[in-house]
């Protein structure tokens, strides 16, 4: 694991993240098998799969399970944690259109409120 700026280029400044969540978005809405509320709760529900592959991976990162040993690499866990957002901004984008000024509205409350006003 390595320590990074904190300061790094927000997601919200990728110029393709918020139509390729939408893209994704689509792709999912077009091929679910199950539509209405029960989709909508499968889709949320997904996330909690996703998190379990994090843990998953940083077990196996750190040779936790001794029956197992080393079975996954930060890179790994690298590779999950993305998983874990894209999931989430579709799960996100399944309950609102306006998922990029939803999140922006979010992440400026969360970053005031850890940070200070001063931060955004």
């Amino acid at each position: 694991m390595t320590d990074h700026d904190t300061h790094a280029t927000a997601p919200c400044d990728l110029p393709d993240l918020w139509a390729r969540i939408d893209d994704l978005w689509s792709w999912l809405d077009a091929n679910r098998p199950q539509g209405g509320q029960e989709g909508m709760l499968l889709r949320m529900l997904k996330l909690s799969e996703e998190v379990g592959e994090v843990a998953e991976a940083v077990i196996g990162a750190t040779g936790q399970n001794p029956r197992k040993g080393v079975t996954h690499t930060w890179e790994d866990v690298q590779g999950e944690l993305c998983d874990v957002v894209i999931t989430a901004l579709v799960a996100l984008r399944t309950l609102t259109p306006d998922t990029r000024e939803v999140f922006e509205r979010h992440l400026t409350r969360v970053t005031e409120r850890s940070l200070g006003p001063a931060a955004t």
